[in-house]
């Protein structure tokens, strides 16, 4: 078997997981053309591998997974490993049309009535963090660490690449075995699926060095989480940045403030999407840098929206460079409905006149954000969130979020009785 024997085509799941099929890659031109089957009861297989009961979808229907051509990436042949062929997909009705379901097409939806009713663009990058084990113990953003974890490390780097995934940075971390990998910016749908390339790229390479890995979003209740950051900015029709104005507080545009509006006025139904694992919301307290309230501020790792820092260091201009970042997700949720939802609520902050957020200078006091909203304290409270958040369940086909509260709720129900640890420890098995 050689290292083109094999093509995937792929989608991502409400668990985040990557699922598809695989061919012949002599079938690769028509399977371009015409996609492969497919299943709709598939989108309600839980992170533990059963489908969740009581799903919508029941043993019918046909759906097919259509590749998009752009997302091909190539997995080198490694030692005894081949290679393959590697596509993203949108999930399709049998004669073509979309899927109200596939949450590849949800996020295209939401960026186009963005544009129509804005005429705005997003760019967008994401930042994840993981864990690498069986290397020695170093200390926090550390060279030895990233020297111990060398070959990976540049292999990585290399692969993604290869991959045109336009790597960034590369960095050790705080926590135990901690590492950082950011790419950069690009249109939103191109960064939501780098984010999905990215996590099976990592874990590929990891296991093929025999070494283990984990995202999970707490793998220690006692120890640093794993967060993913999602940065976004937006763009005119005309290309030019529109996020910055220098004349107002944190150098936030009246814009920006209204797109921030949506999204902290529906926050905590939000992270039912973005955080949406049994032990997300063990990350997600005060004092972990991960998210300490629903609230917008200036470079503080502890706000859900952070108006990240910029600089004039080799003639930089702070209009291009500027950005929110968004600081509670992770990465048991699926990165194009992460992308979507911040969108959507977004366009909501745009069109609804809610009113401006405070944005919280950096030297704001701990005692100062006592009053700010909190997050949900479980996957239960953003599930419940949701389900009473009528603009968010608008945005929804019936179908796709009553797959998403099933499959979440199942996911529950199997940690029933488990202590933090354990709950942690079964979760990070799975990412």
């Amino acid at each position: 078997m050689d290292h083109n024997a094999v093509t995937f085509v792929a989608t991502c799941d409400l668990a985040g997981q990557v699922r598809g099929r695989a061919m012949p890659s002599d079938d690769q031109a028509g399977v371009l053309r015409t996609g492969t089957g497919w299943v709709p009861a598939n989108l309600a297989i839980s992170s533990f591998g059963a489908i969740a009961p009581g799903h919508v979808f029941g043993s019918t229907g046909d759906l097919r997974l259509v590749p998009d051509p752009a997302t091909g990436v190539d997995i080198p042949a490694d030692g005894n490993r081949p290679g393959m062929r590697l596509y993203l997909a949108d999930q399709t009705l049998p004669d073509g049309e979309p899927w109200p379901c596939c949450p590849r097409t949800f996020l295209r939806h939401a960026l186009e009535e963005l544009r129509e009713r804005t005429g705005l663009e997003v760019t967008a990058s994401v930042e994840h963090e993981f864990m690498l084990g069986g290397l020695p113990r170093s200390h926090p953003f550390a060279l030895q660490r990233l020297r111990d974890a060398e070959p990976f490390g540049s292999d990585l780097v290399r692969l993604l690449g290869q991959a045109g995934l336009e790597p960034e940075n590369w960095l050790p971390e705080f926590g135990d075995g901690q590492f950082e990998i950011t790419v950069r910016p690009s249109d939103a749908l191109t960064a939501a699926d780098r984010a999905v390339l990215l996590r099976e790229l990592v874990r590929d390479l990891a296991r093929r060095r025999g070494l283990p890995v984990t995202f999970a979003p707490i793998p220690d209740p006692a120890g640093v989480g794993n967060g993913v950051h999602i940065h976004l900015s937006l763009r005119d029709a005309a290309g030019r940045p529109v996020l910055h104005d220098p004349a107002r507080r944190g150098g936030l545009s009246a814009l920006g403030a209204r797109f921030s509006a949506g999204i902290l006025r529906h926050a905590r139904a939000l992270t039912a999407w973005t955080a949406p694992s049994p032990v997300s919301f063990l990350r997600l307290t005060p004092d972990r840098w991960s998210t300490g309230g629903v609230f917008l501020a200036e470079r503080n790792r502890e706000a859900l929206l952070r108006i990240c820092p910029t600089s004039r260091i080799g003639g930089g201009d702070p209009a291009t460079q500027f950005n929110l970042e968004y600081r509670a997700a992770d990465a048991t949720a699926n990165p194009w409905l992460v992308l979507a939802v911040l969108v959507r609520a977004g366009l909501e902050g745009l069109t609804r006149g809610y009113d401006e957020p405070v944005v919280w200078p950096e030297d704001t006091k701990e005692s100062d954000l006592a009053e700010v909203a909190a997050l949900p304290r479980s996957l239960e409270e953003a599930l419940a969130a949701l389900e009473t958040d009528d603009i968010v369940r608008s945005w929804f086909d019936p179908r796709l979020l009553a797959t998403q509260l099933s499959v979440k709720r199942y996911e529950l129900a199997q940690l029933e009785g488990l202590d933090h640890e354990a709950r942690a420890r079964k979760v990070s098995d799975v990412y």
